[in-house]
């Protein structure tokens, strides 16, 4: 039965014409047609019972080159197909299954593949669209020569892709701001005091032996070994205005793609430069994990979507919370002033602040500047110790990020200051 089910166009009209001929030779007295009539029958009844009766054991791998890519790039998507049993296959149809975002779907024939045989199959995908997208599961179409019959068979093996925002390399800016850290010693290490000053402790299961204090060990008559110097780390908050009205346009020209891909260059430019960042959004902070910062960071920026909210007062919050925060970058959409006031206040003693500010309404219409709304919340950041990098519509991050590093003085559109 399932070999009847699996009758194609072309097996479906072999059996109504060869039903037809029966019945004219029936009618008719016409021996020959008789026989034509049974052969045209039979045949796809033959294929049918021989496609059902096929038990093909085939192992499915996919690989995915690079599992992470930037929207707009390409990614490689390889198959990998092994025939695990002693007997050759015949006509096989692959189809893989992918997201109308990434393409259509690819389709691939293989002819015949030998016992123990592996055959391996590329194709490419792309996406202009954030997100994680799952590929697969591959089917496969198992067919006899003639197009009579075919049997579709799935795998369940799938894998996801994600598709990041678009990350553009900045040029090194000075940000100065609050060090923390923890270690042995918080005052001196050996290179600034020397091996005869240093103050040791006691072995502990584990020390590295290249670490022994030899004239402390004579000393107390025990293992000793030089504490370890203090590993020191920047810590910094990066905010992200995720609110629907504060932005403008749609699709991946919108204001809100472009303070993504802001975000997403900013936060793995400090991560590479060994900032603790933690992102924050105007719903409150976003849980980063551990697998790395920058890739953290863009896996959580590959998902983030535009909320309804329409105050920033939560993300203020959580950036109150983090009070030993040196450096505050916000990459804002489109404020009023008294926002900016809020957002002014989070900003105490050497923290540093930098607020990247979109001119939304050059997304709405290019022929359209920023209005007075938006220079007066830039004047109360800037009247608040905030440097204002000006992002337009257009143009690159990488251009502006310089005025970033300038103190109480404002970015144009692709020349960093004035």
């Amino acid at each position: 039965m399932s070999g009847l089910r699996a009758l194609t166009t072309r097996g479906r009209s072999f059996i109504g014409s060869g039903l037809a001929a029966l019945m004219c030779a029936f009618f008719l007295g016409e021996h020959d047609l008789l026989r034509i009539g049974v052969l045209i029958v039979s045949l796809p009844l033959l294929a049918a019972m021989v496609v059902a009766r096929t038990r093909y054991r085939l192992s499915c791998a996919r690989r995915l080159d690079p599992p992470r890519a930037e929207a707009g790039s390409e990614a490689t998507v390889t198959l990998r197909l092994e025939n695990v049993t002693r007997l050759p296959t015949g006509l096989l149809m692959i189809e893989d299954t992918v997201p109308y975002a990434l393409g259509a779907r690819p389709r691939f024939v293989l002819d015949r593949v030998e016992p123990r045989g592996i055959r391996e199959i590329d194709y490419r995908v792309r996406s202009d669209l954030r997100g994680r997208f799952v590929i697969g599961p591959l089917s496969i179409r198992i067919g006899d020569p003639f197009g009579l019959v075919e049997l579709t068979r799935s795998f369940t093996v799938s894998d996801t892709l994600v598709v990041t925002p678009q990350v553009v390399p900045l040029p090194h800016v000075r940000l100065s701001g609050e060090w923390t850290g923890g270690g042995d010693s918080r005052t001196r290490s050996v290179a600034a005091a020397g091996d005869d000053d240093v103050a040791p402790r006691e072995y502990r299961q584990g020390d590295d032996l290249r670490r022994v204090h030899w004239r402390s060990t004579a000393r107390y008559g025990e293992l000793m070994v030089r504490r370890e110097e203090q590993q020191w780390q920047s810590r910094g908050a990066l905010l992200l205005d995720t609110r629907r009205y504060a932005h403008r346009g749609e699709g991946p020209r919108s204001s809100f793609e472009a303070a993504v891909s802001a975000a997403a260059s900013i936060g793995v430019h400090l991560a590479r430069e060994g900032l603790g960042l933690r992102l924050v959004t105007d719903q409150g902070p976003e849980h980063l994990t551990d697998t790395g910062l920058s890739w953290s960071l863009l896996d959580t920026l590959a998902v983030v979507r535009t909320s309804s909210a329409r105050s920033l007062e939560y993300g203020v919050a959580a950036l109150r919370q983090g009070g030993g925060d040196g450096l505050v970058v916000a990459v804002l959409g489109g404020v009023t002033v008294e926002e900016a006031q809020k957002l002014a206040r989070v900003r105490h003693g050497n923290m540093t602040g930098v607020a990247v500010m979109l001119d939304v309404a050059g997304w709405e219409r290019p022929d359209l500047c920023d209005g007075e709304e938006y220079q007066a919340a830039q004047a109360t950041l800037a009247g608040a110790g905030w440097r204002i990098v000006r992002l337009p519509a257009g143009v690159s991050i990488a251009s502006v990020w310089p005025a970033a590093g300038q103190r109480g003085r404002f970015a144009l559109s692709g020349n960093g200051g004035s």
